[in-house]
């Protein structure tokens, strides 16, 4: 029983790393998304932004 308590513990321990970890992979993958359609709408957003700059 002396050996599994600080095994048990350790393992408490390291899920707020993973957590940290896991929103941090979620926030990458994200960033990632939004990169990739601005690449491929860049071009329609900037018009539709230009024009609405224009219009005000």
């Amino acid at each position: 029983m002396a050996l599994v308590t600080p095994f048990l513990a350790a393992l408490r321990g390291d899920a707020k790393g993973q957590g940290l970890a896991e929103y941090a992979l979620i926030l990458a993958l994200i960033a990632i998304v939004a990169i990739i359609a601005l690449i491929f709408l860049g071009t329609q957003v900037s018009s539709i932004l230009s024009t609405v700059g224009a219009s005000v």
